[in-house]
């Protein structure tokens, strides 16, 4: 579900990735405007500091706003969803940092961690079920 604050975050993560090689390419500041603007928070005093490069974004804050957006278990949709934004930025200035790299390499990985978490919660289900329907027959 997508609330004002995950919008917040994600931006705030999007000028973080943009952050994360040390410089904002033009590219990038553009795209950040853009997306900031539409998503009506290029004013939010939060925001501003950042997103005008008052106050430049640490790596280690960019990685500490994804954990805080994805959660203890992420969705693999929010994964692949956060991987796109990311994507549209870092590949907007036509040059992909090493750091942007191991972003969004990072954040592949939880992707597959997430699918097989899924994956083995999805067959603890199945048996849960077929203990339940063997269950209901004998009560019958």
């Amino acid at each position: 579900m997508v609330t004002d604050s995950n919008v917040k975050n994600l931006v705030k993560i999007l000028i973080g990735a943009a952050w994360i090689d040390g410089v904002i390419q033009p590219e990038e500041r553009q795209y950040l405007r853009e997306i900031a603007q539409a998503k009506g928070l290029a004013t939010d005093p939060e925001i501003k500091p950042w997103l005008y490069e008052l106050v430049p974004v640490q790596p280690k804050e960019c990685y500490g706003w994804v954990q805080e957006y994805l959660g203890d278990r992420p969705s693999i949709e929010d994964c692949v969803s956060l991987i796109e934004a990311i994507s549209g930025l870092i590949y907007s200035d036509g040059d992909v940092a090493i750091e942007e790299a191991r972003l969004l390499t990072k954040l592949q990985e939880i992707t597959k961690a997430s699918e097989s978490t899924q994956a083995a919660h999805t067959t603890l289900l199945k048996q849960i079920q077929k203990l339940y329907r063997r269950w209901v027959e004998v009560q019958n």
